[in-house]
């Protein structure tokens, strides 16, 4: 049966890889072939390249995350009572939709 859980983050997704390699490593442990030594190298080396990639990755979703939340947090402070009637506008909208939504079919 497949394993239907996905990752929720990125030390999620390097635990899984990590217990992928230890797998891999155990099954070419069992098996005596004199070619093991060289696919469990080879299997560490894509270990370690998906493992910098995700991290490169994670570091710059990381960074846009944070500058969009200081650009968010001046424009805030910025104007105020604008970014109030912007926050009360979208609130009311969409509680005016969810107020149809539960009176549609009944």
């Amino acid at each position: 049966m497949k394993n239907t859980k996905t990752p929720q983050t990125p030390a999620d997704l390097l635990e899984e890889l990590r217990t992928l390699v230890a797998d891999a490593e155990k099954m070419l442990g069992d098996s005596a072939s004199e070619h093991a030594d060289d696919a469990i190298a080879a299997i560490r080396d894509r270990f370690e390249s998906a493992r910098d990639r995700l991290t490169d990755l994670y570091a710059g979703a990381q960074k846009k995350v944070v500058a969009g939340a200081k650009i968010t947090d001046a424009a805030i402070r910025e104007n105020p009572y604008q970014s109030l009637a912007i926050a009360l506008g979208a609130g009311l909208l969409i509680g005016v939709l969810l107020g149809r939504r539960g009176k549609c079919c009944t």
